[in-house]
């Protein structure tokens, strides 16, 4: 090695022939060769049809509602933001005579299999679920997935419309973005590249169902308050943890609207 000297750009610029080299080795070895290269960029397939609907917050549930009665044979996967909102949507919809199921981190393993089952044997129609739905769940027959809540990080949407539309099978996304919501949208249609179209309905039609939805929402609070929301388990020092959660959930979705949405009205 005495007199030589190490030329990193030279050994770049060697290195630099490798691809050439292998590329030319297939050619001279295969035959018919197919090449198989993962997505540089988060897309969706191309059997999933993405809309979204812009909505007021207070009538969220209505156009879930709507929805999920518009496609009451299919099944289908609604992702909320927290495990307190899929056990009150859950009791919401059942009020309604829908069959939900809420499935979510906070359930032991027992329960969350035992959701699981129910809804791949089409016992249940409706799975309401937090993202630990969104990736790892063996579900292959699902037609449509609803996102109540927008995502706060644009990937978990990838995600979430990843569990509808597999296997070459044709599949619906929705998602319901009101006026806290938009910026987060916007980060959505940004990393998939393309602008989704509108959801079709009419809000007449769906505020017809204003008032039973209404109804619904209010003996389901009453019935999470007065079970303590998860199964009547309270903290330590006696405080309620299902009306703390129940509180919370709602409280949040009070927040004040974004600076981006207020200065595009």
């Amino acid at each position: 090695m005495t007199g030589t000297s190490f030329d990193p750009y030279l050994k770049l610029k060697e290195l630099s022939w490798v691809p050439f080299l292998v590329s030319k080795l297939q050619r001279a070895c295969l035959k018919n060769p197919v090449k198989i290269e993962a997505a540089s960029k988060y897309s969706t397939v191309d059997t999933l049809k993405q809309q979204y609907r812009f909505i007021p917050a207070k009538y969220k549930e209505c156009y879930l509602v709507h929805i999920l009665t518009e496609m009451s044979e299919h099944s289908t996967m609604v992702f909320t933001r927290t495990c307190e909102a899929t056990r009150l949507l859950a009791l919401i919809l059942q009020n309604l005579g829908l069959k939900a199921i809420p499935i979510s981190g906070q359930m032991s393993q027992d329960k969350r299999n035992g959701a699981l089952s129910r809804f791949k044997a089409r016992e249940r129609s409706i799975l309401v679920c937090t993202d630990v739905a969104s990736r790892g769940l063996d579900i292959t027959l699902v037609d449509m997935v609803i996102n109540y809540d927008i995502p706060t990080n644009s990937k978990d949407y990838i995600h979430r419309v990843g569990r509808t539309a597999r296997a070459g099978r044709f599949g619906v996304a929705v998602s319901l973005v009101n006026q806290y919501e938009l910026e987060w949208y916007m980060q959505i249609e940004k990393l998939i590249g393309k602008k989704l179209p509108e959801y079709p309905c009419q809000e007449d039609e769906v505020l017809r169902s204003l008032e039973n939805v209404t109804e619904a929402k209010r003996l389901a609070l009453m019935k999470l308050k007065e079970g303590g929301g998860s199964g009547g388990r309270k903290r330590k020092g006696g405080a309620d943890d299902g009306n703390e959660q129940v509180d919370r959930y709602l409280t949040s979705k009070k927040s004040k609207p974004s600076k981006k949405f207020r200065n595009n009205k």
